[in-house]
């Protein structure tokens, strides 16, 4: 049975929710990125948002739809770091107790400030134990309800708003780069590009390590792989959802990867020339812009960056190397 996928209309209500509430964040150019790729390049910095990426959009949008019976059972979740911190600081401001499943190796700066938002921690190893299996025992067990880090028809609707403020603010564009994990961002992203600038191609970027998106718009079905090793902690995902799926089916327009050495590059580029921390993650879109990997020479082109939560000591090994 074909499950009912949310729209652009979910978008706006989202928007609606999350005034006051998120940050309208900044959308900012810059000459060299420009003359890098040849095209006019607008970064959408997801990066300035409440806890570091653009994840408390969804998260703060599910869970102020919870019902009343719902707040008082909790939420549960799981996440390498960035859902995490969302729904963490989404519940703590809407005095909803959450627990979060968090692989052992998270970035310990993302697992620190989970737990600084109120958020109780319980691990497992991502290698060899089933985050989603152990989430619905917690379920289970407490009544709490489930909020997915992508799979989720508020969270999908809370991620697009980012998209929807960039047109808003930039009018159309040719091209939106979107960074790829689970989906959540990529289809809610090409639900407010097919409603605001039709003609807008949108591409979905993946880590190469871990291209299980790009194998399933190839196949036609969803694609699992074992769990990759990546810088991109955020897009080590195994498989698209069963929402996002036949979104980024119907809305985008192909599913590119970059290695973990460009994403280096790019953050390096971030803060030498923008004087922006931005996780690996977060630059997998401008990676596949400013590397050539989709030519854009002479376009308008969108590129969401996603986040900013890094390990710092790490960071600023891989920059220095």
């Amino acid at each position: 049975m074909q499950p009912e996928l949310p729209t652009y209309d979910d978008v706006v209500r989202a928007s609606e929710r999350l005034a006051g509430n998120a940050h309208r964040t900044p959308v900012l150019t810059s000459a060299t990125a420009d003359a890098i790729s040849g095209a006019s390049v607008f970064f959408k910095c997801e990066n300035f948002q409440r806890m570091g990426a653009f994840k408390f959009r969804g998260g703060y949008n599910a869970i102020a739809r919870l019902t009343p019976e719902q707040r008082a059972a909790g939420v549960v979740t799981f996440s390498s770091g960035n859902h995490a911190q969302a729904i963490a600081l989404a519940s703590k401001l809407q005095g909803v107790q959450a627990t979060i499943i968090m692989p052992l190796d998270a970035p310990a700066a993302k697992r620190a400030a989970t737990e600084g938002y109120g958020g109780k921690i319980v691990t497992y190893d991502r290698y060899t134990e089933d985050r989603e299996a152990i989430a619905r025992r917690i379920q289970a067990e407490t009544g709490a309800t489930l909020i997915p880090p992508y799979d989720h028809e508020d969270v999908i609707a809370g991620q697009g708003t980012a998209a929807k403020e960039l047109f808003e603010e930039v009018g159309e564009l040719d091209y939106l780069f979107v960074c790829l994990g689970g989906g959540g961002l990529l289809s809610g992203s090409a639900l407010s590009a097919f409603a605001l600038s039709p003609r807008c191609l949108v591409y979905g970027v993946e880590p190469e390590a871990g291209n299980d998106g790009q194998q399933s718009l190839r196949k036609g079905e969803i694609v699992r792989i074992p769990a990759p090793k990546t810088l991109a902690d955020g897009a080590a995902t195994t498989h698209l959802g069963n929402l996002t799926f036949p979104l980024i089916q119907k809305h985008v327009r192909d599913i590119v990867t970059v290695t973990d050495e460009q994403l280096v590059s790019t953050m390096r580029f971030f803060a030498e020339r923008m004087k922006m921390v931005v996780e690996p993650t977060g630059c997998l879109g401008a990676a596949a812009v400013m590397q050539n990997v989709v030519p854009v020479r002479g376009a308008r082109v969108g590129v969401i960056i996603s986040g900013g939560n890094v390990d710092l000591p790490n960071y600023a090994k891989l920059l220095a190397a």
